[in-house]
């Protein structure tokens, strides 16, 4: 089931954006015109050597920082997943993208307190030319995520004109 399905099915109210397919939440950023801080980056992490995922959800313009994660989980190995592991466990999902709701697969999930901030939050939805806008608190409704300071601010690529 797609994400916009899941959201229809639970009565929360969003917008869908089709647009060109994006590699990358700040990617999205700029195709949609808004700022990096509103754009919810959506990273799987596996812990312990895999035998434990999560999905993290930071802004774009942000990095996880793995030892944040590691500390916060006992000193676990933390490292990120590959693009076949994200697939094996979202098959709904374009490859290369993560659905933020890490519930719909089992999977725990974990915010950095950086995106509560934001009133709405846009993502892709399970593929790269699709995004969703929603209210913070809708998402945070449906996902019941933990919310753990494990990101921090990157500074943009600087790109020759």
């Amino acid at each position: 089931m797609n994400t916009e399905t899941f959201l229809h099915e639970k009565n929360v109210p969003f917008e869908a954006y089709l647009h060109e397919p994006t590699y990358g939440a700040q990617h999205l950023a700029r195709e949609l015109n808004v700022s990096g801080r509103l754009v919810a980056k959506t990273v799987l992490l596996h812990v312990n050597g895999g035998f434990k995922y999560l999905v993290a959800v930071l802004p774009a313009t942000h990095v996880v920082d793995l030892d944040a994660v590691s500390k916060a989980f006992g000193d676990a190995r933390v490292k990120l997943a590959t693009e076949d592991e994200i697939a094996e466990r979202c098959p709904d999902c374009e490859r290369g993208v993560l659905s933020p709701f890490g519930s719909r697969y089992a999977l725990e999930t974990v915010v950095d307190p950086t995106i509560v901030q934001n009133e709405k939050i846009i993502f892709e939805g399970n593929m790269h030319g699709r995004a969703i806008r929603m209210l913070y608190r809708d998402y945070y409704e449906l996902e019941h995520p933990l919310i753990l300071n494990f990101s921090r601010y990157a500074e943009p690529a600087v790109t020759e004109s």
